[in-house]
């Protein structure tokens, strides 16, 4: 990965994962404020670019006929976000179990607290059924936890 790349992707933390992301037009509604459902752009760049730099990439994934899906989410929207906004985005492990992972993502403008999501992945296999997870990528998120 280089420099660039590694830039894109954000950086992991002590907690987790923290990804910045600039609100562009596009983001918004008519009124220039985050068009609810773009959280959950902000909250799928940050879970992807997480495993990415944990060394958890989707195309090798799918090379194994596996994939992670979200399976359950908990949406909290507190405040909203407008254009021009840098939002960062923080990723943590909360749960790890055999083919599930739980994890906790919140958005925030400076201090403030705009948007908090409980999000539960699970690993699926070729069928979309329910695979336990490979033990290192288990241990990457144990470790986290």
């Amino acid at each position: 990965m280089t420099i660039s790349e590694a830039a894109l992707a954000g950086e992991l933390t002590g907690f987790g994962h923290r990804l910045l992301q600039r609100v562009y037009f596009e983001d918004t509604d008519f009124s220039g404020l985050v068009y609810h459902a773009r959280y959950l752009h902000f909250a799928e760049r940050a879970r992807s670019d997480y495993l990415r730099l944990l060394g958890v990439h989707h195309a090798e994934l799918a090379g194994e006929g596996l994939a992670f899906a979200v399976r359950h989410m908990e949406l909290d929207f507190l405040k909203p976000a407008r254009i021009d906004d840098i939002l960062r985005v923080e990723t943590r492990p909360a749960e790890v179990s055999g083919a599930r992972l739980r994890l906790g993502q919140k958005v925030f403008r400076g201090e403030d607290l705009l948007f908090e999501a409980a999000v539960t992945v699970v690993l699926i296999g070729p069928g979309g059924r329910p695979q336990r997870m490979p033990p290192r990528i288990r241990a990457l998120f144990s470790a986290a936890e």
